[in-house]
């Protein structure tokens, strides 16, 4: 970003990207006000340039009639033009609570009585620079933002967020808005910190042509997901659109097959072949679902797949071991999840198969599983979800699906070695945090691997789905409920396209 603001601006007017950014974010907080004549605002304002934002935003409030007061932490290292422009607009300044410096108007007028009859507060404290937590002068004041209940706007990402990673070292703003300039960042997408960046308003400031080709992360939007779907041709029979092997459920957990292969009759592949060595199982499954064919195994014997879904409800049992280490076995691209990470993290032999695998293989832990396979602890993973998915892909070599609040898709390098970008799942919800979704979207990936798609886009796709139908689910959602949504999500995505 710095890179492509310094390239900009070399062609601009001086102030002139400064004037873009402010003006993006005064039409923002206009619209989240409701009315800018009358209301007060209240900056909060850094030394670098989200302060200078801040302020030349706050003096384009104050012309149209709103009471605005910035509050400095570094009032010696504020931006002078912007200070200089919310001052000639009427705007009023004050020193924040803790701030080294002696300010007789400070004392003549404390912070709290301002902030609690405001409208709305700007966070214009530490921009993409900052490292860490906030500062002790700058939680103060938050603090006080907090106990008034005064709705914020972060300027460009909340203050105390980590902008590259979406890591949150120790506090940080929560904000209700987020206004973004020239491109997401990854902070704003990938959890614990976009959980503190509310919605989020990208404005375009021109740094377009100057970013670089291959971002680092990257948010697939209905349109994207349109056009990786499959679809049938003219000529398709059920072989040719693929049939998804599904090795899932067990005696303990017969519903884990029954979900996982719910999700995999709504992924495009032609036909599903159910894998059980339970006759009760299959049973099941068959009752459910009289369009499924079904084999008693082995592996080798289980008739013609074109991918595997191995994994949930397996069990731990010798059957278990042998049916997951039979399907990593396979030429075929495979999908492992649930009981097959666990028998995976649980020796050497398991990862040693997913290395040497040359097909497609995709893994879907969520963070418990994840830190199983690093060996490190669940809270590691949830606090650095996007290293933890690198990490994940450099110790396997595969595909891997991050679960979480902000789902991952991480991928191992291109076939010239180049960067793959990060995908962030954008269409997750909290109400598929419930038991049996995850076997659903395992079989939907499965049976989008069978139809043809690489690992990372089965992936990509699937997640996207599974997150949207589970927000056209009546809440609280089920995982029958998500899977049935499924047919509507897709028809509404290709519609898109």
């Amino acid at each position: 970003m710095r890179a492509a603001e310094r390239a900009l601006m070399e062609q601009l007017p001086e102030g002139a990207l400064m004037s873009r950014a402010a003006a993006g974010l005064a039409a923002a907080c206009s619209t989240l006000l409701g009315r800018t004549y009358g209301a007060r605002v209240v900056l909060l304002v850094g030394s670098g340039d989200n302060g200078g934002d801040a302020l030349y935003a706050g003096a384009r409030l104050a012309r149209r009639g709103a009471g605005v007061t910035a509050v400095l932490l570094s009032p010696e290292r504020a931006h002078e033009g912007g200070l200089a422009a919310l001052r000639a607009a009427g705007g009023r300044t004050l020193v924040a609570p803790g701030a080294v410096v002696d300010a007789e108007e400070n004392a003549a007028r404390p912070v709290a009585p301002v902030l609690a009859r405001a409208d709305l507060v700007v966070d214009g404290i530490v921009g993409i620079g900052g490292r860490g937590g906030l500062r002790p002068a700058a939680v103060e004041l938050t603090d006080l933002v907090r106990e008034a209940g005064v709705p914020v706007v972060a300027v460009d990402l909340p203050s105390g967020v980590d902008a590259d990673t979406g890591r949150v070292d120790g506090p940080a703003v929560d904000a209700a808005a987020t206004v973004t300039f020239g491109a997401y960042k990854p902070g704003l997408l990938i959890d614990p910190a976009h959980e503190r960046a509310g919605a989020v308003r990208l404005v375009d400031i021109g740094l377009g042509p100057h970013l670089p080709a291959t971002p680092d992360v990257e948010a697939l939007q209905h349109e994207d997901v349109a056009r990786l779907l499959p679809r049938p041709a003219p000529e398709s029979d059920k072989y040719r659109r693929g049939v998804v092997g599904v090795a899932a459920g067990s005696a303990t957990y017969p519903g884990a097959a029954s979900l996982t292969v719910s999700g995999a009759l709504r992924g495009g592949a032609g036909a599903v072949r159910f894998l059980g060595e339970s006759a009760q199982v299959r049973e099941h499954v068959i009752q459910r679902f009289p369009e499924v064919l079904l084999s008693e195994g082995p592996v080798r014997k289980a008739g013609r797949v074109q991918a595997w879904a191995v994994g949930p409800g397996l069990g731990d049992g010798a059957e278990a071991r042998r049916t997951v280490a039979d399907v990593l076995g396979t030429p075929l691209p495979v999908l492992v999840d649930a009981d097959g990470l666990r028998l995976m993290s649980e020796g050497p032999d398991g990862l040693e198969a997913v290395r040497a695998r040359q097909a497609e293989t995709v893994l879907t832990p969520h963070a418990g599983e994840a830190a199983a396979l690093l060996g490190c602890a669940r809270e590691e993973v949830e606090d650095a979800r996007l290293e933890s998915a690198r990490r994940l892909v450099e110790l396997t070599g595969a595909t891997v699906l991050l679960k979480g609040s902000t789902t991952l898709v991480a991928s191992p390098p291109g076939a010239g070695g180049e960067t793959v970008p990060v995908r962030v799942n954008p269409t997750g919800t909290g109400w598929l945090a419930t038991a049996g979704s995850g076997d659903v979207l395992s079989g939907l990936i499965g049976s989008l691997l069978a139809a043809g798609l690489s690992g990372r886009d089965a992936a990509s796709v699937g997640a996207y789905l599974h997150g949207y139908a589970g927000r056209r689910t009546r809440e609280p959602a089920t995982a029958l409920g998500v899977a049935g949504a499924l047919t509507r999500a897709w028809e509404d995505v290709s519609h898109s396209g």
